[in-house]
């Protein structure tokens, strides 16, 4: 009999830093997507994935059963910061 996946790794992340958190630990995802420990940190403090990984964080999340990971909800997260940052330019 397969085991149950944790339910840490069930249903879709709402955020980068919480995709990232799926791991166990920045080290963990780095190994994972081909990236050194300082730019996952990176990625999970900015919430922002640089796109040369995405193939990586896909496959990846497939592997451990992370529903939802796709291209398409990369680009929404990305897509997301970047008007949140252009809401904070016109803030100030």
């Amino acid at each position: 009999m397969i085991p149950a996946q944790p339910t840490s790794i069930q249903g879709l992340p709402t955020s980068i830093s919480g995709l990232i958190d799926r791991w166990g630990s920045i080290g963990a995802f780095a190994a994972d997507v081909g990236c050194g420990y300082e730019a996952a940190r990176q990625m999970r403090r900015r919430g922002r994935i640089a796109p040369q990984h995405w193939p990586h964080v896909v496959a990846a999340s497939r592997r451990l059963g992370i529903a939802g990971v796709s291209y398409e909800w990369l680009a929404g997260r990305a897509a997301a910061m970047q008007r949140a940052g252009a809401m904070q330019g016109e803030a100030a």
